[in-house]
């Protein structure tokens, strides 16, 4: 018999949300056969079996959060019919404290087994580990966390005076939710990747002092390069079309060099300031926006990024995206303009210290000399933390993208 886990994904990923069962109770099962897919707040993770054998017991629905570690399911060995899994009747029937029989009720370790409290104890791996290493029951802790998760702050900062159980805080914000018309409203619940990505922008909204400077590009010698040069570079690298996002890459990594605040983040009281130049590029999925990496843009040339950014984007839109994809970027590049954007304020992504904005190219009547002329222009906004970038440099790097890509022949030589 073997159990199917939860795996460890990435070190800050601590639980993940069932999102579907391939195989229901009584299914053959091979070994190595993907049987149940995990939503992260990062990746979609393809969980398999480790042996071969009869899929006896689901332990976890779709929908269920389930922690990092956790048993999902059993796999009985061998090609025998699997015992049907207990009735909850069955399940509810046997004795709570009884340790005779642990294999009926495989959840028994996660329920506590204080007669005050059946209600399972969330809680974070590490907050179990202290527990553990402090002897400390865990339906003791007061969670700081109004949602009642108990994290490692909760267990180190326990008194050894027991908490009453009356007082749980997980229990006082549940207030009634108020009634839906359905026939006005449709109620859908938010994927896991959702919350995250809603707590995460709300965090650096929050935790930074950002702010937002603007400028416009003239595109015109750049859609002119492009348009001369498109057939014979699509010709020269099997296929590789030259985008517009490549020549921004390599004029961002330009200023970067520049202007190297840009590239860097707050950690504690330090300012690390990076000297490699991984740009993430994002994308949009059906699932929300996420913001795999281009690595080593300084070391890549035009249709290695362009075929970089073009393999991510499909791995994001296929869900094949795996952790590595998306940690350790030093700069983001988010282009609203295929969506029609004019102009908008990036939000910065996590720890990273700005955000390039592209929009749409736009004709316009602008000033050329002493005459007007209709020009393509694209607005450009540049969102940054103002804590470690100051205005001049913030200005400065914009300029800098500005006249490199006015002028690509520049751009060329800068790369």
């Amino acid at each position: 018999m073997a159990e199917i886990i939860v795996p460890e994904l990435a070190e800050s990923i601590t639980e993940g949300t069932i999102a579907q069962w391939v195989k229901k109770p009584g299914d053959k099962v091979e070994k190595g056969e993907f049987i149940v897919e995990l939503e992260t707040d990062k990746v979609n993770a393809e969980i398999i079996s480790e042996e071969a054998g009869i899929l006896k017991e689901i332990l976890a629905e779709e929908g269920d959060t389930v922690l990092v570690g956790a048993v999902i399911a059993i796999v009985e060995a061998g090609d025998a019919a699997a015992t049907p899994a207990p009735t909850p009747a069955t399940v509810e029937a046997a004795p709570a404290p009884a340790v005779e029989a642990p294999k009926a009720a495989p959840v028994a370790p996660v329920v506590v087994e204080e007669s005050s409290s059946t209600e399972r104890v969330i809680a974070s791996p590490a907050a179990r580990k202290l527990a553990r290493e402090k002897g400390i029951d865990l339906a003791s802790v007061s969670p700081v966390d109004p949602q009642g998760r108990v994290r490692v702050q909760d267990v180190a900062a326990h008194g050894t005076a027991p908490a009453a159980p009356a007082a749980k805080p997980a229990e006082a914000p549940k207030a009634a939710t108020p009634a839906v018309d359905e026939s006005r409203v449709t109620v859908e619940k938010m994927s896991r990747r959702r919350q995250t990505i809603a707590t995460r922008l709300l965090e650096v909204k929050q935790s930074t002092a950002m702010l937002t400077t603007f400028n416009e590009i003239d595109m015109t010698n750049v859609m002119a390069l492009r348009s001369r040069k498109k057939d014979q570079f699509q010709e020269k690298h099997d296929g590789t079309r030259l985008g517009f996002m490549s020549f921004f890459t390599k004029a961002v990594v330009a200023a970067l060099k520049k202007y190297p605040y840009v590239n860097a983040q707050i950690v504690g009281n330090e300012i690390h300031l990076n000297n490699f130049y991984d740009v993430g590029v994002a994308v949009s999925t059906d699932d929300g926006l996420v913001v795999p990496v281009v690595r080593d843009c300084d070391r890549k040339n035009f249709a290695e990024i362009e075929d970089a950014i073009g393999g991510l984007a499909k791995k994001a839109r296929d869900k094949k995206l795996q952790i590595a994809d998306l940690q350790g970027g030093s700069f983001t590049i988010t282009n609203g303009g295929v969506f029609g954007s004019l102009m908008s304020t990036p939000i910065m992504n996590g720890t990273q210290a700005a955000i390039l904005g592209m929009h749409t190219i736009q004709k316009r009547p602008i000033a050329v000399g002493d005459e007007v002329q209709i020009r393509p222009m694209m607005y450009v906004a540049l969102s940054y933390d103002h804590r470690i970038i100051d205005g001049k440099d913030s200005v400065g790097f914009l300029k800098t993208v500005k006249e490199l890509l006015e002028n690509p022949e520049d751009l060329l030589l800068e790369s």
